[in-house]
């Protein structure tokens, strides 16, 4: 019963002209589907054989992470730091949500009704980036996704150094920081609130013990460059 629902999810959906798009074929479909489930659509199908894509977004985070970092040393001489600015640029919430577009991603979520209602954010779409890269590694090994991600998301590494699009506040702020005490800034989430699809946060960014500022945005890196901006201005005026 479970393995037909989870058939006609995959052809109402059109997931193999997705697959097409990917240039990918995957083994086991329900890993395909499971990464575009979203929280709010088990709300209202309790008894939907899937759950939702966060554990595959927890895991594609960490692949995406550690196989960017591997391309840039590789290809690159560039000091630490600038690579770090480097690898932050090509996987922000609005880096993947661009190459979520550019494949139609938010044709195959499965949302709530009232998420579905809603324009998608870039967080939403982001995520699930994430949560695809977690299942394309489970079904097909980190080969598969070190040619996808070359293929869709290193390439967009020359762009991004022309228009010094790799160039934020937070990069710029641990850059102080460590030439004082060689202590990075941390960020902490103090509030989350709305609903998914309008979602704010609230982050605090710390030096020394020390809170120095907060920001707020509608993703948690926004929320993070929105801090580390209000936290420069503090050290710039102090010198």
């Amino acid at each position: 019963m479970n393995k037909i629902k989870l058939e006609d999810y995959y052809r109402e959906r059109a997931f193999d002209d997705l697959e097409d798009k990917l240039q990918v074929s995957f083994r086991d479909k329900s890993k395909l589907i499971q990464s575009f489930v979203h929280r709010s659509f088990l709300n209202e199908d309790s008894n939907f054989p899937l759950n939702h894509n966060e554990r595959l977004e927890f895991l594609g985070d960490a692949v995406l992470e550690f196989l960017t970092t591997k391309y840039l040393y590789q290809h690159y001489e560039n000091p630490e730091g600038e690579m770090t600015r480097w690898r932050s640029s090509l996987v922000n919430t609005k880096t993947l949500a661009q190459v979520a577009h550019q494949f139609n991603f938010q044709n195959y979520l499965l949302l709530s009704r009232g998420e579905s209602n809603n324009e998608i954010s870039d967080n939403i779409l982001a995520n699930t980036m994430e949560a695809f890269i977690g299942a394309l590694y489970l079904d097909q090994g980190i080969e598969k996704v070190e040619i996808f991600l070359e293929n869709n998301i290193f390439v967009l590494l020359p762009d991004i150094l022309k228009s010094a699009a790799y160039l934020d506040a937070k990069s710029e702020l641990q850059e102080i920081t460590q030439s004082v005490t060689r202590q990075a800034p941390v960020y902490d989430i103090v509030k989350t609130e709305g609903p998914d699809h309008h979602k704010k946060f609230k982050v605090s960014v710390s030096f020394d013990g020390k809170v120095l500022s907060t920001g707020t945005g509608s993703s948690k890196q926004e929320a993070e460059q929105a801090a580390a901006t209000k936290a420069l201005n503090f050290f710039k005026k102090s010198t």
